[in-house]
């Protein structure tokens, strides 16, 4: 008895639900172009084809010494100015305690030379700044964890802000998303949060998963509407097929 109602839930359940047959590829769920925006020749490159890197670790560099060494006289320029502030502004406070009793023309020199002091404070903090973007230009660092896919640059190679080339590709180390494309007719019936069941072109094994995205918009070449489902650990570039299982229109 026990039996027939197991089989018998099992029937309604399989009524009460359609699958919709969809194929997919497999991408990282992050990927990026990274290029150089300066021009210079390449001096140091940190990393190959499938290595691991952490983000803000540095990948490749350009001969920048010349920047370097005007990054550090800017330094240099601003501790001055600030240590002119200092004084400058020691001898304001202590012409502002006898203001009154002093020549207002030789109590405005002093204030114009504390005045002074600041802007050249805040001028040599702007140039450090601008140093410092410049050499930034001169180092490609890992925008996010990943793994390097390509590299397409060795050392003395020489790079173009004119010509963007692209000097390495990068993806997450193992995150996916699989990018399901079902017939556009369903686009009432599939939900974010639908499961979905799949295979991989190449291996046996079956697997199951929920769509976390729904694209808002049909593809008017194949009349094919896309969404994602998580994964992790596929080869990106891989194909498959499989079904997304939602509840029957009533």
């Amino acid at each position: 008895m026990k039996k027939i109602i197991l089989v018998t839930l099992a029937l309604v359940a399989s009524l009460s639900a359609q699958e919709i047959y969809a194929t997919f590829n497999i991408e990282a769920d992050k990927s990026a172009n990274l290029a150089f925006y300066s021009s210079g020749i390449i001096d140091k490159v940190y990393v190959d084809v499938a290595s691991s890197v952490k983000k803000g670790d540095k990948l490749v560099e350009l001969q920048n010494d010349d920047l370097k060494a005007s990054l550090k006289i800017a330094t240099a320029s601003l501790s001055e100015a600030e240590v002119t502030l200092k004084f400058a502004k020691k001898d304001y406070d202590r012409q502002l305690l006898i203001k009154d009793l002093i020549d207002e023309a030789k109590f405005d020199q002093y204030e114009l030379v504390y005045e002074r002091s600041k802007v050249a404070v805040a001028s040599a903090k702007a140039n450090l700044a601008y140093q410092q973007s410049l050499l930034d230009r001169s180092i490609i660092l890992a925008p996010f964890d990943g793994i390097i896919f390509e590299k397409s640059v060795e050392v003395g190679d020489v790079v173009s802000g004119m010509m963007l080339r692209t000097i390495f590709k990068i993806q997450s180390q193992s995150k996916r998303k699989l990018v399901f494309e079902f017939d556009q007719k369903y686009w009432k019936s599939v939900k974010v949060g639908d499961s979905v069941k799949y295979t991989v072109n190449g291996d046996k094994d079956s697997y199951t998963g929920k769509i976390s995205k729904l694209y808002p918009h049909a593809n008017s070449d194949n009349r094919k509407i896309k969404a994602e489902v998580v994964a992790n650990g596929f080869i990106v570039g891989l194909f498959g097929e499989g079904y997304i299982i939602v509840p029957d229109e009533k």
